[in-house]
């Protein structure tokens, strides 16, 4: 439970009772387990890719425990999505969300050290992302993308594709990135969205510009106990040389962060926003 409500953004307390709720109704409508028709498909796949997605998100990025990641559901993730668009292959969402996963799961060796500690993007070696994998999610995003108005799942895989392509952190096209968030927010705003797209355009225009969407998310609820986004602040400030307030955004990122290579990550930012310039 508590690592389906850090995927939906929400309390455990609002997440076990929306579970109790759902299976309650299953129970009282006796709703069967069974093979749904053809006819049912398209009204039940958002659900299915969104729970496969929150899946590999747990993986790739662990809510809690001694490890950055959890492997074994990433790849379990991957293996339903590959059956999936197996048996749905003109479904280009399907195709999206494959893409998504292999072209993120590509750079997961180097996201951590020796020791299993955190490596962020900028820091690491490109030599050890997957090219297979890169190839690969490279081309489903080329039929995700073709044939009609893009989804979500396939914008996302665009984004993970230039990132995946470009040499090094300050050669990544930036400009393109901003504006593939920018159709994302309008086909799926969200919060999460909105802090990614403040990133990329702190990475584009400056600290400053990207600061200033990070301050005006403030107010948005389900970015409160989201550690990502007090981490986001506290690189910004640090740029810009604000040393204390960014170790206060550093804190409270430390307070809410669920892995130790998180945590132990966090503890170095914080003490480096602590040293006088």
């Amino acid at each position: 439970t508590p690592e389906v409500a850090r995927a939906y953004l929400v309390p455990q307390a609002t997440m076990a009772q929306r579970i109790v709720r759902a299976k309650q109704k299953i129970r009282q409508a006796r709703i069967p387990f069974r093979v749904p028709g053809e006819d049912e498909l398209p009204e039940r796949l958002p659900g299915v890719l969104q729970v496969l997605y929150s899946v590999f998100t747990e993986g790739y990025a662990a809510s809690s425990g001694p490890e950055l990641q959890r492997p074994d559901l990433t790849a379990e993730a991957v293996r339903l999505v590959r059956i999936l668009y197996r048996l749905l292959p003109t479904e280009r969402e399907v195709a999206g969300l494959l893409a998504l996963m292999l072209l993120v799961r590509a750079r997961q060796d180097a996201r951590t050290g020796a020791d299993g500690e955190l490596v962020l993007l900028a820091d690491q070696d490109r030599s050890r992302w997957d090219r297979a994998l890169i190839e690969e999610g490279t081309a489903l995003v080329t039929a995700a993308l073709t044939g009609g108005p893009p989804g979500p799942y396939a914008v996302q895989a665009a984004i993970a594709a230039l990132h995946d392509e470009a040499p090094d952190l300050e050669t990544t096209d930036w400009p393109q990135i901003v504006a593939l968030y920018d159709v994302l927010s309008a086909l799926a705003p969200s919060p999460v969205v909105a802090l990614n797209r403040a990133v990329a355009v702190a990475m584009r225009d400056g600290a400053e510009a990207g600061l200033a969407l990070l301050d005006g998310l403030a107010g948005e609820e389900r970015l409160r106990g989201h550690h990502p986004y007090h981490a986001a602040r506290g690189d910004l400030l640090r740029r810009l040389g604000r040393g204390p307030e960014a170790a206060a955004a550093y804190r409270r990122a430390l307070d809410m962060a669920g892995t130790e290579p998180e945590r132990a990550h966090l503890r170095r930012m914080l003490e480096a926003a602590r040293r006088p310039a």
